[in-house]
């Protein structure tokens, strides 16, 4: 018993020794070069575009409230995380807070008074901005309405409430470190991959976790399923397949709109659509799906499209029937699709993920693509959760991924039942 303690010990010693040797390296930030800082304009207007890219209103306005006034919702393994109060209210917002705290704040993860943050906020993400861009996000949000709103106390089981564990775990899984570009890349290159791996934070729903709820590092982007929510954010080293189409083009087109030609959105990456990427230019969601497109041939996916062998849809009468019945007058009788109205099923991505909890999600839940200001009035899908049994559900859709070409693994009854009652939290 006593050598249990003392090895308890003795890795406690170890991982406070990785902290305070990393925390040393928090100080003195290293500037990023101004290639990087593009939005033109004087700092609040810059500031206004670059919270559109890191999608803060979304997450600190709850549902009916005031702008950036906080008190939304997180849901996480470990408990509840309400968001933080933002606006210049001088007494329950940042109103008292100077440029250098707000720094703070992104690049190390620490509030005002010295106290760590959650890492619900993405900082292991928002430490790659540089101090320009957070400067402009510091001089935006001092002009947005104060509002006096009080921060709600998080409900979080213990010993994750506490600064002693979230120093361990900081300890172990974060290290303040700006964006440093690759000199022998392109300015375009290096603006993608200050995007996706800053204020974009692809990787905290792009990438897996552990059970301490760390992800891996920014640029480590193959795929995961979101917490809480029971969705799979697939991986992004292969753009076509997560559904987004293979040409560049159309997938800046879907980044903007929500739809293309032969895909659309979804479930929370219809949120990020709506709240964030079609506010972006289409200069930087160039320079984003350009890195992204990059990856791909130096990295491998987490997870195979599917089945080696194509299966024999003749296999599934019943699912050809559900099909037929319930899909076919907007999916097309061949899974082709409608342009920028119903995603083509045939070859699509989306479809051919080894994981078919979206398609699962969309089927029982409904699909609904985000409203856009190029595409103000989607077409959506309606739920089927009341008219089709789980098993129904997983035969068509076992059709759909084995059909027209799709090699993917079946869809189970327990697949589905496992998901019901499980729609995309907002």
């Amino acid at each position: 018993m006593m050598r249990r303690w003392l090895g308890l010990v003795a890795l406690l010693l170890a991982v406070a020794a990785v902290w305070l040797l990393r925390s040393a390296d928090e100080g003195s930030p290293r500037l990023t070069p101004a290639v990087l800082v593009q939005a033109p304009g004087d700092a609040r207007e810059r500031g206004e575009y670059l919270a559109r890219a890191g999608n803060c209103m979304h997450c600190h306005t709850q549902r009916g409230g005031a702008a950036y006034a906080g008190g939304r919702a997180m849901e996480t393994p470990f408990g509840t995380v309400y968001t933080s109060n933002l606006t210049p209210d001088a007494d329950t917002g940042i109103g008292r807070w100077s440029a250098d705290d707000f720094w703070q704040a992104l690049h190390q993860g620490r509030s005002k008074d010295g106290h760590w943050l959650l890492p619900a906020f993405p900082y292991g993400n928002f430490t790659a901005v540089s101090r320009a861009d957070a400067d402009a996000l510091y001089a935006f949000l001092r002009t947005v309405a104060g509002v006096s709103q009080a921060n709600r106390p998080h409900a979080l089981a213990w010993p994750f409430d506490s600064q002693w564990a979230l120093g361990l775990w900081r300890g172990l899984f974060f290290r303040a470190q700006e964006f440093s570009p690759d000199a022998n890349r392109s300015a375009q290159w290096n603006r993608g991959a200050y995007l996706v791996q800053g204020l974009g934070h692809c990787s905290a729903c792009h990438s897996q976790r552990n059970a301490l709820g760390a992800s891996a590092d920014a640029s480590a982007l193959g795929g995961g399923m979101i917490a809480i929510q029971d969705w799979y954010a697939p991986s992004l080293l292969s753009l076509p397949r997560t559904g987004a189409p293979s040409d560049a083009e159309e997938t800046v087109q879907l980044l903007q709109t929500g739809v293309s030609e032969r895909a659309a959105v979804s479930g929370p990456m219809a949120d990020v659509v709506r709240h964030s990427t079609q506010y972006l230019w289409p200069s930087d969601l160039r320079a984003m799906v350009g890195y992204l497109q990059d990856l791909a041939p130096a990295q491998v996916a987490s997870r195979p499209i599917g089945n080696a062998v194509k299966p024999d849809p003749g296999a599934n009468p019943s699912g050809a029937n559900l099909y037929k019945e319930h899909c076919a007058s907007c999916h097309g009788d061949a899974g082709q699709g409608v342009p920028r109205a119903y995603p083509a099923l045939a070859g699509s991505g989306g479809v051919n993920l080894w994981s078919p909890v979206n398609l699962i999600q969309i089927v029982l839940h409904g699909g609904f693509a985000p409203v856009t200001s190029a595409n103000p009035r989607p077409f959506g899908m309606p739920p089927f959760a009341l008219s089709l049994s789980d098993h129904e559900i997983a035969t068509v859709l076992s059709f759909v991924r084995s059909a027209w070409g799709n090699r993917a693994p079946e869809v189970t009854a327990h697949d589905v039942d496992r998901l019901r009652g499980h729609g995309q939290k907002q």
